[in-house]
């Protein structure tokens, strides 16, 4: 009797253990997914990547590029999925990009997209943080200029809010007054002044 509890149980544990792989390579939101669980308990590069299907390829980190543009996440690699949920993702150690989903978009919100996931992996799940270390990005960076602020405020603002996410409007006039604030801030610089920030923007 006792043999088959531990049995049953050792199949009831490794049955929830695949379904949480099935839920990691699913699970998405209309906006994005980010992993907010336990990093332990976070999936490798290679779990995702099994349990999400043959179409994902593995981009190594310092060899992706984004319309010509050389993008990198420190030493994060990123994972293109056509068929992801959303624009794109983050799990500990990595990110996802659903190239299908980003096509048609400007250059600039690509960049976007691509730096707000990276900045999670820089300042945690926080959906503003991550928002205003895109833009702070693209100001030192040199590729988000006055236009590419509007269009991303263009793409945001059509996204409702949800329990991690401020409405997108909201979202767009935090980050619009953000990159005012640094650009106005580096043409101060000369006389020594300084735009408040939340850190490196790596």
């Amino acid at each position: 009797m006792g043999i088959k509890k531990t049995i049953s149980r050792s199949i009831i544990l490794a049955g929830a253990a695949f379904a949480a792989l099935i839920g990691w390579a699913e699970m998405a939101t209309t906006q994005e997914f980010v992993f907010r669980g336990s990093r332990a308990k976070a999936p490798s590069v290679d779990q995702y990547m099994k349990q999400a299907g043959p179409q994902t390829k593995e981009v190594p980190h310092g060899t992706l590029k984004i319309d010509g543009q050389p993008v990198n996440c420190g030493t994060r690699p990123t994972v293109l999925n056509p068929t992801f949920d959303s624009w794109g993702g983050a799990f500990p150690g990595f990110l996802i990009l659903n190239t299908a989903k980003i096509q048609g978009l400007s250059t600039q919100v690509k960049l976007y997209i691509y730096s707000h996931e990276c900045g999670h992996q820089f300042i945690g799940a926080s959906e503003t943080k991550a928002d205003l270390f895109a833009i702070r990005r693209g100001v030192k960076w040199g590729w988000l200029d006055a236009q590419g602020m509007e269009e991303i405020c263009t793409f945001i603002s059509k996204l409702k809010g949800d329990a991690v996410h401020p409405p997108g409007p909201k979202r767009c006039k935090t980050m619009r007054a953000y990159y005012r604030e640094l650009v106005n801030g580096s043409q101060r610089a000369s006389s020594g002044m300084k735009p408040s920030t939340l850190g490196p923007s790596n």
